[in-house]
């Protein structure tokens, strides 16, 4: 096993660059849509069904977390083709993004599994994680997974987000060094 470095809240999220479907680039820690902050949602691929659960929630929640000023977009570490064929089980509006290096998901501290088979996927993949990232550039937020299975429940973020948002002046939790 290797030892990691973990993005922790407080951090400046690092300038990280994926492409959309048509062909542009993105940085993902910027917000778009008129929003300010921005989620960044990282999933393991076309090959996860409860990846593809868990961005179609996403969906679900699009218009309450507009409503907020947080956009969203997702990224993994698919090839171009593997995220047009994924497109066909997802309903969802906001933007995704492939291609994600495993150099990019070492700068963000994810956890990377290698696939089970050539059936599974043809390249090491990033584990889940969420990161929402304040109109600062800073992390407000953070959750880094190694299971799919392992990830914050969707109305809880929504609601949560909500209410530091109409704080207007709350405080990253969890920057106290240990």
């Amino acid at each position: 096993m290797t030892n990691s470095i973990k993005l922790t809240a407080g951090d400046t999220f690092p300038l990280t660059e994926a492409t959309s479907l048509d062909g542009t680039v993105v940085n993902l820690g910027k917000a778009h849509s008129g929003a300010d902050w921005q989620m960044l949602v990282v999933y393991r691929g076309k090959h996860c069904p409860l990846c593809v659960r868990y961005l179609n929630l996403v969906e679900e929640h699009q218009e309450a977390l507009k409503a907020i000023g947080v956009s969203v977009t997702a990224v993994s570490a698919d090839s171009k083709a593997q995220l047009e064929e994924n497109m066909e089980k997802l309903t969802i509006t906001f933007p995704i993004t492939y291609g994600l290096t495993e150099a990019q998901m070492k700068k963000l501290g994810l956890y990377i599994s290698a696939p089970r088979s050539e059936q599974e996927t043809d390249h090491n993949f990033a584990e889940p994680a969420l990161f929402v990232i304040n109109a600062e550039g800073t992390l407000q937020a953070v959750d880094i997974s190694n299971a799919p299975f392992l990830r914050p429940e969707l109305g809880v973020v929504v609601n949560g987000l909500k209410f530091v948002r109409d704080q207007g002046n709350y405080p990253i939790r969890g920057t106290v060094a240990y």
